[in-house]
């Protein structure tokens, strides 16, 4: 099976999370990972059997200009200890959907955001796993979301649960395409 991990990551939290998923689906296929603003993204996601993508909740659902341009505002802060992401200027998940040629026909969500109560952060992986499907994709699992601290450092764990997440994708995978 062909598998694109794509993500979005504006500090570097979502790109190790897509890396960890990786990782867990690794035993499942061919896994090719990238983040939105590489070409490689779209070249993997047109040959792929399925799509996991996943970028940071800014507002209660998917990144926007004006919320990636507070992001990079808040990384020119030395007060916060924040480093951008050399790929973090340009589109996020949002644009990067509309703008695909070819969904793939099996796809999973997950996001990153902080770890407080749902209801007051939201969360991307909903809404990314919605643009998906309403483009012809079939979501295979649940969307998933991974916590940062308010310092916007993983929490302990996650990167074990991604991976766990990740191995979780495959197995659904493959039951979808043995059923």
């Amino acid at each position: 099976m062909s598998i694109a991990v794509v993500y979005e990551s504006m500090f570097g939290n979502t790109h190790r999370i897509a890396l960890a998923i990786a990782e867990g689906l690794a035993p499942f296929g061919v896994v090719v990972t990238a983040n939105v603003n590489d070409q490689q993204a779209k070249e993997a996601t047109r040959s792929a059997d399925l799509v996991v993508l996943g970028g940071p909740t800014h507002v209660h659902g998917m990144t926007r200009p004006e919320s990636r341009k507070e992001a990079s505002t808040l990384a020119n802060d030395t007060s916060k200890d924040l480093s951008l992401e050399a790929s973090a200027p340009g589109i996020g998940v949002r644009e990067w959907i509309k703008d695909l040629d070819l969904v793939p026909a099996l796809c999973a969500a997950f996001d990153t955001r902080v770890d407080m109560a749902r209801i007051l952060t939201g969360a991307a992986s909903g809404h990314i796993e919605h643009a998906l499907t309403k483009r012809g994709s079939r979501s295979i699992i649940s969307p998933e979301s991974f916590l940062v601290s308010k310092d916007n450092v993983l929490e302990d764990d996650e990167l074990d649960r991604a991976r766990n997440w990740g191995a979780s994708v495959g197995k659904a995978m493959e039951q979808f395409i043995h059923h």
